[in-house]
């Protein structure tokens, strides 16, 4: 499904992105499966109910307030996805109501713990749904192959792969 997300990103503006039938048809002619196109459409369909609820997400006290995980957003959010979020914070590339939207589309993946390179996708989704400005450095954070060093590690590799496949 992240892969799908990553196309979406990749080929359409935030607010040209078609409808879901007509999006559907465009997947499946782009070489993704039925389940991953499914999954995709139902998660950009609670992404659409997540960003409509401001009274949730966009609280006058919610910039100004620290973030606590609770014991079933810790067992999920491993120590490295809750340090991006931090460091994203801290550089200004989300505040706290993107940081919400975030955290809830990353544990609405049935992912039992959810992999750095997922969270990513989700924050690139959340910056280019909301239209937020992007330093090209968080970017090119966002945009890079966690697992290219354990790639680089290998005789004749030169760690080299595209994130997006």
């Amino acid at each position: 499904m992240i892969d799908i997300l990553f196309y979406l990103f990749e080929n359409y503006l935030p607010d040209a992105c078609p409808e879901p039938a007509a999006l559907a048809k465009k997947l499946m002619a782009a070489g993704f499966e039925d389940d991953d196109i499914s999954e995709a459409i139902d998660w950009l369909a609670g992404f659409n109910d997540a960003t409509n609820a401001p009274a949730e997400l966009s609280s006058p006290t919610l910039a100004t307030s620290m973030r606590i995980y609770s014991d079933s957003e810790l067992a999920r959010l491993p120590a490295d996805c809750r340090g991006f979020i931090s460091f994203l914070e801290q550089a200004d590339a989300i505040d706290a109501t993107a940081r919400e939207l975030v955290l809830e589309r990353a544990l609405s993946l049935s992912d039992e713990e959810i992999p750095l390179a997922k969270l990513k996708g989700i924050v690139l989704m959340v910056v280019w749904r909301q239209q937020l400005p992007l330093d090209a450095l968080i970017l090119e954070e966002l945009l890079e192959d966690d697992d290219a060093d354990e790639d680089a590690a290998e005789p004749g590799s030169d760690g080299a792969r595209p994130l997006f496949h």
